[in-house]
């Protein structure tokens, strides 16, 4: 036996609360000023969300309209006021205070990313990790992947029936791989555990809840060969009646659920987190051109997995390294050393190439908004721009 674990959490989550706040922000300031240079750091903690860092941009926002954005977004959230749970038990938004923090971006750093070439430099230095592998369909790991539906499921669910479930939710799936070499290889043998904590209302006795969620784990479309829910270990609020939630209770912190972000603790992580930044932080847009590039190495049939790291210098533009990984995966004639090489010297990877190849300057509703990433995870939703494979062609030529 070979397990491997992953686990997810909701957007109701108070450090998911944080971090869909910080990047409403990064969507208001962007989407009116595409130059905007933004690190919106959120705090929430009880009836409190504390907003500092540092902005510049021509979208000058008040103090009352960044309140109305953090209000917005925690109601879009689920934490709306439904009477289902008390002010004592749930965060209420008219509860809400908000305190606001933010300076203007440094000039010794806003010297070296906007450049007078029209070059954009690295707006931090930093290591940044693209994983895939060809587990799922995405090109995404399988504990993370299986828990992240089970999550969608039962967080869907609690937005529709407020008066039964709560929106602060945690999933976790445990896969089994049999033997190390499985879990080399890619070949998961089967889901051994999933464990599903999510709040309820008072009225509700937790058989009441763990047979309501285990009818939700069971309406998922956990796939039918490694799920058998006879042998399947479930957990369902193993601690028990789980009533309290939200802030109240936990605080939230932007930055805080980075491997939930990610690939689930499959691949190193680089330690800077994505949301709150705009796109000149490397943080962010370094992952998604890592991601992009794995993602490509993977369905165009080089290797079974592969871990891209890319790593900047603070005001420059070009990356100070890139290297491909594919722990051996990699089909015959081909070696990390070609992929790394490749790579390297036919993708730019500078901060301008990642923003227009994903239009990262343009949220908008109709492409992807930063706060929808922020609740969906930062990779691995395929209508993300920087999911879509779209040179296929140039990949697949290191076959030949």
């Amino acid at each position: 036996m070979y397990l491997f674990t992953s686990e997810v959490v909701s957007p109701g989550h108070p450090d998911k609360c944080a971090d869909i706040i910080a990047d409403s922000i990064v969507d208001r300031l962007i989407i009116g000023d595409p130059k905007s240079r933004v690190a919106s750091e959120v705090f929430v903690a009880g009836k409190h969300v504390v907003i500092g860092g540092e902005v510049t941009s021509n979208v000058q926002l008040s103090t009352k309209e960044y309140k109305h954005i953090a209000l917005d977004a925690l109601k879009k959230i689920g934490y709306n006021g439904h009477p289902h749970f008390t002010r004592e038990e749930c965060l209420h938004p008219e509860d809400v205070e908000v305190q606001v923090l933010l300076n203007r971006q440094s000039p010794d750093i806003n010297q070296g990313v906007d450049q007078s070439d029209g070059e954009t430099g690295a707006g931090d230095q930093g290591i940044m990790f693209g994983y895939a592998d060809c587990e799922t369909a995405n090109f995404m790991p399988s504990a993370i992947t299986y828990a992240r539906m089970l999550m969608e499921k039962v967080y869907h669910y609690a937005l529709a029936h407020p008066h039964k479930l709560g929106v602060d939710i945690k999933t976790q799936v445990t896969m089994d791989y049999g033997v190390k070499d499985n879990f080399e290889n890619c070949n998961p043998q089967a889901i051994h555990t999933i464990v599903v904590s999510a709040p309820c209302v008072n009225t509700m006795n937790i058989e009441q809840v763990r047979e309501l969620i285990m009818e939700l784990i069971l309406d998922t479309g956990l796939p039918t060969n490694l799920f058998d829910p006879k042998s399947c270990i479930i957990h369902i609020n193993p601690t028990g009646k789980y009533v309290s939630h939200s802030s109240l209770h936990d605080s939230g912190l932007t930055g805080r659920k980075l491997i939930v972000d990610s690939f689930g603790g499959y691949a190193p992580i680089g330690g800077g987190a994505q949301s709150s930044k705009d796109y000149t932080k490397v943080d962010r847009s370094g992952l998604y051109a890592g991601r992009w590039i794995a993602k490509h190495i993977v369905a165009a049939g080089l290797a079974k997995k592969a871990i891209v790291q890319i790593s900047y210098a603070i005001g420059v533009a070009k990356p100070t390294s890139v290297s491909v990984d594919t722990s051996g995966t990699c089909i015959d004639g081909l070696n990390d050393d070609i992929l790394s090489s490749f790579v390297h010297d036919n993708f730019s990877l500078t901060p301008n190439w990642i923003t227009r190849k994903f239009d990262l300057d343009h949220p908008s509703e109709e492409t992807f908004l930063y706060a929808d990433v922020a609740s969906r995870g930062q990779v691995g939703q395929s209508d993300y721009p920087w999911e879509k494979l779209d040179e296929l062609d140039t990949f697949e030529r290191l076959k030949h």
